[in-house]
């Protein structure tokens, strides 16, 4: 089932809605599931080997923090999703990594999808598939492979640093979401310097041949970027007026400041989404200029030489009564009419500013 044929956007045609096919590029990822069971007083932490062990803590009375690598791992998925009792419909969309952002909520739990974003070893942006359920206690993620922004979660329950340990799972799902938004300033701050470091060399006309391909790679990347980040605002605005029993009000408050960051990383998007548009348009003009500064240099040369050609033409010709042919000094007088022509024209040009 994970080799079936998919369409761009992730859909695989034919199949019974609700069929768990994983969707995306890391096939091969290993499975790893970490478990986080806190109160106020104590914590425990765990690495499981297999999803099973992962039952008795959903039970439990602390709050449980179930942390999943490898959404190709279907059967895991599965078998998590049947003792949850989750809709088929939400275990389709855990391993469709082109599901947009969203929240959909149910009886007793919520599910929501985000995308976190990160630029990889390489400099290239990266788009992890990340999504939620939350439960009565617990909170569980599934991510697409190892590597993710939630280390400062994970210490704060460790060390019992902030309210985390004192609080919910709502507040753990409203923690692990604003990690993700924090990550998406560090993100658009690296964008922020790529577009100005690109502004600063067209200024500086140190522009190269690749410049062109730099600018469109900036194009998709923020396009990208706005696609994984707008949607969000408004799964955070629903949860925030969601009257779902899992949802308290004292949560709300934390949300709210929450789409405020949402609503600040949009507009910076916005921002640098006209910037970058504005980098080919000043590229084309930097490159309008250049040819304009050429054709004004071959303009003077040809207005200069075009009376020096007319007075060699005249008296290039052939006739035997040109009156100035017999004239002792007729060629250095010509020769001193066309230097005068030529400075003068140089000196006509200088004062008017084109050279």
């Amino acid at each position: 089932m994970g080799n079936a044929k998919q369409t761009f956007y992730g859909h695989t045609p034919g199949l019974v809605p609700g069929s768990v096919v994983y969707v995306g590029k890391k096939s091969t990822s290993d499975l790893f599931i970490e478990v986080f069971n806190y109160n106020k007083e104590s914590y425990d932490e765990k690495e499981l080997k297999n999803i099973e062990e992962a039952y008795s803590f959903i039970d439990s009375k602390p709050i449980t923090w179930i942390n999943i690598n490898g959404l190709n791992h279907i059967e895991t998925i599965e078998k998590l999703g049947n003792h949850c009792n989750l809709h088929p419909l939400i275990l389709e969309d855990i391993v469709n990594t082109q599901q947009r952002p969203k929240i959909d909520e149910y009886d007793d739990y919520l599910f929501v999808v985000l995308k976190m974003l990160y630029f990889n070893e390489n400099g290239e942006l990266s788009i992890e598939h990340i999504s939620f359920v939350l439960g009565n206690g617990f909170v569980i993620s599934f991510q697409e492979s190892d590597g993710d922004v939630f280390d400062s979660i994970r210490n704060r329950i460790r060390n019992n640093k902030g309210r985390i340990r004192s609080m919910g799972s709502d507040y753990l799902l409203y923690a692990l979401m604003d990690a993700i938004v924090d990550n998406y300033f560090n993100l658009i701050e690296v964008m922020g310097d790529k577009i100005e470091e690109l502004e600063d060399d067209l200024f500086e006309n140190k522009q190269n041949d690749n410049i062109t391909y730099q600018i469109q790679g900036l194009k998709k990347e923020i396009l990208k970027i706005r696609r994984a980040v707008f949607p969000l605002r408004e799964v955070v605005n629903r949860i925030e007026k969601s009257e779902h029993k899992l949802i308290s009000k004292k949560i709300r408050l934390y949300l709210r400041d929450l789409y405020d960051h949402i609503i600040q990383v949009s507009e910076n998007i916005e921002i640098y989404r006209d910037m970058i548009w504005g980098l080919m348009d000043m590229y084309m003009t930097t490159i309008s200029n250049k040819m304009n500064e050429v054709m004004k240099v071959l303009t003077i040369i040809a207005t200069i030489f075009i009376p020096l050609t007319f007075i060699a033409g005249i008296y290039g010709m052939n006739f035997e009564n040109i009156p100035e042919l017999q004239f002792k000094y007729g060629y250095f007088v010509l020769w001193g009419v066309m230097i005068f022509i030529f400075v003068g024209l140089i000196y006509f040009f200088k004062r008017k500013k084109w050279l």
